[in-house]
């Protein structure tokens, strides 16, 4: 049965290696190619320093989730160190928050640049949008690494008062009661994951009616210019990132209720979709950027260049 046991959990480690890998490679070359760039224009567009967080997030929330899996089901005995277990979960937490919400704010960054309203709001917005970058995303890494340190705070309480023994000893066996301890932080992660999906749905929506109507005016005036091909190609960007973000959330709130209810194999379902979304949405944003899109171009055709040489 032990034997049975490993080779389970070594079936997952490898599944979920297939999945998480090809996502860090991704978004560690998403990374790199900013940050070569930054070092040569010496600084960074609101776009670019959005987008390189967000593939340094997506980097740390995945390397997380693959320790996380490897030691829960290879070495299982050492999330009996403290504070292993606490460390973990509240990195998890830390990295998946501002992940979800700086996809958000790219979302909402997206509407406000290349929308086109009257509105004085929407209007100062737009003039001060790059102003606010900086500082919003600021306040993102400081909004998640509370709720990560919640989080760990929560999870350390938790597995000392059901601990066995005293908390003095450096090994722990938690037998924790998720229905007394964990309820704030299911409610929490409900409640951020539906606000961050809300933000997404607003902006979406209204730079979908931005594009209808500017192009309902150039039909009157029959003439096409250079915002009309911004709002399409943005408009396919936040579509396909909307799609994703949709599939993503449901898992999300599928896992927390599963993992309330306990049922193991539908918490290792939703995961398997929840962690293909950070490498394929970081592929997506790469070819749908023109100047991101020319550096795997350019490395293909090397590529090939050599092959054909050989």
């Amino acid at each position: 049965q032990q034997s049975n046991v490993t080779s389970n959990g070594a079936i997952t480690v490898a599944i979920i290696a297939l999945e998480a890998f090809p996502g860090m490679w991704i978004n560690a070359f998403l990374v790199c190619v900013l940050c070569i760039d930054w070092l040569k224009k010496k600084t960074l567009n609101s776009n670019e320093k959005i987008l390189l967080l967000l593939g340094c997030s997506r980097f740390c929330y995945l390397c997380t989730v693959w320790i996380n899996v490897f030691l829960s089901n290879i070495f299982p005995y050492v999330f009996q160190v403290h504070p292993i277990f606490q460390l973990l979960n509240g990195s998890y937490t830390f990295f998946n928050c501002f992940n979800l919400w700086v996809s958000a704010c790219l979302c909402g960054f997206y509407c406000i640049k290349i929308a086109t309203f009257r509105n004085r709001f929407f209007i100062y917005l737009k003039v001060k949008i790059d102003r606010m970058v900086p500082w919003l995303l600021l306040g993102l890494v400081i909004f998640s690494l509370i709720f990560g340190i919640f989080v760990y705070n929560t999870i350390d309480k938790a597995v000392c008062k059901d601990l066995n023994s005293t908390c003095q000893g450096s090994l722990w066996k938690p037998t924790i009661r998720k229905e007394e301890h964990f309820f704030p932080i299911f409610f929490l992660t409900t409640f951020l994951h539906t606000t961050s999906f809300t933000a997404v749905i607003f902006s979406a929506v209204l730079l979908l009616f931005s594009l209808w109507r500017h192009e309902r005016k150039m039909q009157t005036k029959s003439m096409k210019d250079l915002s009309m091909e911004a709002h399409i190609r943005a408009m396919k960007s936040i579509l396909s990132f909307f799609i994703m973000y949709s599939i993503n959330f449901m898992v999300l709130i599928l896992t927390v209720i599963y993992s309330w209810k306990c049922q193991n194999q539908m918490i290792f379902l939703a995961y398997l979709i929840q962690h293909v979304y950070p490498g394929v949405h970081s592929l997506i944003l790469i070819f749908s950027n023109p100047k991101l899109e020319k550096t795997p171009l350019r490395i293909l055709s090397c590529v090939k260049s050599k092959l054909c040489i050989r």
